[in-house]
């Protein structure tokens, strides 16, 4: 059976499967990233767990991988397949890409974590059917995919899609990003849990405990929800502005609140639209299945574009990155 390799890769976990040319999963597996052994160390993770999924695939199918798709977090190079920056997996400048290409035999596409997620939610998942969406995660930061004609725009520098880092609240909270009162220090599930923990005298708490407080009509709980659907209907409102999408698609750990979060987000959207189209505000449907399912996608897209001239591919570790000089976008 033709099948292909997809990895999503995260700060602390790698997700990965065999997805066949419907788009369907057809093998699933799971391992820790490893970060505390090093970025070389946690590179050379991911190229052992790429060529076990391609040896399970042709053990099972008769077939080795047709070609691979990873997603990973940070600054991404989708043009040369290199991860550029990523702070909490300790890289720079990484020729992932051609490396797994050297370990599988097989074309690879890499792709950045969030607009590969959004690229499965645009085309499997909430935005089915819609030529035009915004995906945003609320998640330990905020970012953002924009989905067009079935496709993920990545911007002439690869940073297209920031809405995290847009300022709703000037001059407020300082962001690691360089700036003040940005989106994600009042709207991500790490802002919300902040809050909601200074708010209940309780370090433990979290913003799932909050969103259960609101529930239960608690007057505190209500008051720091409120202040984070405000600044995201803020954020989500100049957005499409922009871009004029036709779905807002929300997602990330913030959006396991179901109602209790869309409920009052679309009316506070509503409240400040004036001549913009409303589009409607709907919860990601695929959940953590997201990333695997993007990066699937990758590598079917990458089968069938054109084919461009290849040069040989040598295997090499990468060096231990340095430290970057530059403030960077903070990631999911």
């Amino acid at each position: 059976m033709r099948h292909v390799i997809a990895l999503d890769v995260g700060g602390t976990g790698m997700k990965a499967a065999l997805v066949g040319a419907d788009g369907g999963l057809l093998h699933q597996a799971r391992r820790a990233t490893g970060r505390e052994r090093g970025p070389g160390a946690v590179v050379e993770g991911i190229l052992d767990f790429a060529a076990e999924l391609r040896a399970w695939g042709l053990e099972r199918f008769g077939e080795p991988a047709a070609a691979a798709g990873v997603a990973v977090p940070g600054i991404v190079d989708e043009e040369r397949g290199v991860a550029a920056y990523a702070a909490n997996l300790g890289w720079r400048d990484v020729p992932l890409r051609d490396l797994l290409a050297a370990r599988l035999g097989a074309p690879v596409a890499l792709g950045h974590d969030v607009r590969t997620g959004g690229l499965a939610e645009g085309r499997l998942g909430a935005g089915r059917g819609a030529d035009r969406f915004l995906f945003v995660p609320l998640g330990t930061g905020i970012a953002g995919a924009i989905g067009i004609d079935g496709r993920v725009e990545a911007g002439a520098h690869g940073f297209a899609g920031e809405i995290g880092h847009i300022v709703v609240r000037p001059g407020g909270a300082p962001c690691p990003c360089g700036q003040r009162g940005c989106l994600e220090r009042y709207a991500s599930a790490s802002a919300v849990s902040e809050a909601w923990a200074g708010a209940c005298g309780d370090a433990e708490a979290d913003a799932a405990d909050c969103a259960k407080a609101v529930e239960s009509g608690d007057a505190a709980a209500r008051a720091v929800w409120q202040e984070a659907v405000d600044a995201l209907a803020d954020g989500l409102v100049t957005a499409l502005t922009l871009l004029d999408p036709g779905a807002l698609i929300v997602g990330g750990g913030l959006a396991g609140a179901g109602e209790t979060l869309f409920a009052p987000l679309r009316e506070a959207v509503r409240r400040r639209v004036t001549f913009q189209r409303l589009p409607p505000i709907v919860p990601a449907a695929l959940g953590d299945t997201a990333g695997c399912l993007g990066a699937g996608l990758l590598a079917w897209d990458l089968l069938a574009a054109p084919a461009a001239p290849t040069t040989p591919l040598t295997h090499t570790t990468p060096t231990t990155p340095t430290t970057p000089t530059t403030p960077t976008t903070s990631r999911r």
